[in-house]
């Protein structure tokens, strides 16, 4: 059975007032995915998931200076492709999918990166997320929100949905705030959760909407996964890293 959908805690009003204080304060909100044209983001974007946009731009210049197009990035050796985004987590099925995607642009969409959503989503390695991000930082058309971890998290505290799910999430934040506002909505949260509004020690006495959160000063128990949900995902995290580590020794 489909759940409810269930209003935000705070009221449009609010949550524009809101927006536009956080708006203010990071004005140079932006996506931080180095790219020069719309396929090296889709690309990037791909490779972001699990890693950290840091990450991802230490490795796409030496990826987009050996395969700068799509027809050239689908005819590349696996191998050579893993060995050069090889830092990032899902190394193996990240080369797959901007391969896959590549060969794909070529073979349906004359190596151009398609402007819909329905298009996007049938490339491989790409969702809804990742469509939406290409649709608003390269073409200015996104026909959703950008639900990232931060997003999810904020607008939880903030009162904008009581929903944990993001496709839920996305829903409430696109009735909420018009669409021209979609692309720069999910920028300027992510980047207040990385400036302030952290997983484990949000700076609320700093924070510029206090008196619009309904979290404030104890929004460290909003928004995060259940503390049995973090502690079982620990022993895999832990052997994630220990096999990175084998593998820098190795290559040392």
């Amino acid at each position: 059975m489909a759940s409810r959908r269930a209003k935000p805690r705070v009221t449009i009003d609010v949550a524009q007032k809101a927006f536009g204080l956080l708006r203010g304060r990071h004005a140079d909100a932006h996506c931080e995915l180095v790219h020069a044209s719309p396929f090296e983001l889709i690309v990037a974007t791909v490779l972001s998931a699990q890693s950290t946009d840091v990450m991802v731009n230490q490795v796409t210049p030496e990826l987009f200076r050996r395969w700068p197009t799509p027809a050239a990035l689908a005819k590349a050796k696996p191998a050579d492709v893993e060995r050069v985004v090889g830092r990032l987590g899902f190394f193996r099925q990240k080369t797959k999918a901007i391969m896959g995607l590549s060969a794909k642009l070529v073979a349906d969409h004359g190596g151009e990166v398609p402007k819909t959503l329905d298009e996007l989503v049938k490339l491989p390695g790409v969702g809804r997320k990742t469509a939406n991000v290409v649709l608003g930082v390269a073409f200015g058309t996104p026909e959703g929100v950008v639900v990232d971890t931060h997003v999810q998290r904020l607008s939880q505290r903030l009162g904008w949905t009581r929903h944990t799910e993001p496709v839920e999430i996305e829903q409430d934040l696109m009735r909420t705030f018009a669409r021209e506002e979609w692309d720069s909505l999910s920028h300027v949260l992510i980047f207040h959760g990385r400036r302030l509004c952290t997983a484990r020690k949000p700076a609320c006495a700093a924070c510029p909407v206090t008196e619009h959160c309904p979290s404030a000063f104890h929004a460290e128990k909003v928004g995060r996964k259940p503390l049995r949900d973090r502690r079982a995902r620990a022993p895999a995290t832990r052997a994630a890293a220990a096999r990175k580590g084998r593998r820098k020794k190795a290559r040392a």
